[in-house]
């Protein structure tokens, strides 16, 4: 454990609780959990506080999966090549993690988000139900595409990561909010263990406060999953437009000062 203060533990604890939580519903739980990860531990290295919230946000991915696996059964024509390809796009993506400047990313996902936002908005249909858009050998391809590019942003940078799968997954794919947000956990268990490994080899992560940082996430990933299962869809997609939102305004913020 890094030499911190009660407090600032505390504090670290209860934002990994909140992103467990906010992960399992929608994703973007890196929105709560790297600020302050950031506040508190000035000294870390990037490496150090990207590899250390990894390990936090395995614990709560992993539960929100296995809880989504039993409620909603994701089927595995969708699930193998999104997780496979998640992983190895999110180790690709650590490799790269401390050597691409984070200013070259921020106005680039910002534009992202925004158009987001405005789309799920504007169309209030989407996501309500599955309507299945690809078939056959194109639905492995574009579960493949999928996972591949944004587990290579979520190894590189990683906040937003869970909302872009579950877009992608609604928008691109036609799973409901539900569905989607059970697949994104599973893929995102890949990311987070293939991302790991990679900044393992390389000495960074904390264990000893990823560990316990990934105690309280489970908790909220426990919570979160079973909030989401019990009130379905509609509240997925108002959860998920809320944290886009939020998303919005921090990197926008973080933009604005560049």
């Amino acid at each position: 454990m890094p030499d911190i203060s009660l407090w600032t533990l505390v504090l670290l604890v209860v934002a990994a609780f909140s992103a467990g939580w906010i992960d399992a519903v929608v994703g973007g739980g890196g929105l709560i959990q790297l600020p302050a990860m950031l506040l508190g531990l000035p000294g870390a290295s990037p490496a150090q506080i990207l590899s250390t919230n990894k390990i936090s946000s395995l614990f709560g991915t992993a539960t929100s999966a296995v809880t989504f696996g039993v409620k909603v059964r994701p089927d595995r024509r969708t699930v193998l090549p999104l997780a496979i390809m998640a992983g190895l796009g999110s180790a690709a993506g650590a490799l790269v993690a401390t050597r691409i400047p984070m200013s070259w990313f921020k106005p680039i996902v910002l534009v992202l988000l925004v158009a987001v936002a405005i789309y799920t908005a504007m169309k209030p249909s989407l996501g309500a139900r599955t309507a299945l858009r690809f078939d056959g050998r194109a639905h492995y391809v574009a579960a493949g595409a999928v996972g591949a590019l944004i587990g290579f942003y979520d190894g590189a940078v990683g906040p937003g990561t869970g909302s872009f799968l579950i877009f992608a997954l609604v928008g691109l794919m036609g799973y409901n909010f539900l569905r989607a947000s059970a697949k994104a956990k599973i893929a995102n268990v890949a990311t987070n263990l293939a991302a790991i490994a990679v900044f393992t080899i390389g000495g960074a992560p904390m264990w000893a406060l990823g560990l316990t940082m990934g105690l309280a996430n489970m908790l909220g990933g426990l919570l979160g999953a079973r909030t989401a299962v019990a009130r379905g869809s509609r509240f997925v997609r108002i959860i998920f437009l809320v944290v886009v939102s939020a998303l919005i305004l921090r990197l926008g913020y973080d933009v604005l000062l560049a």
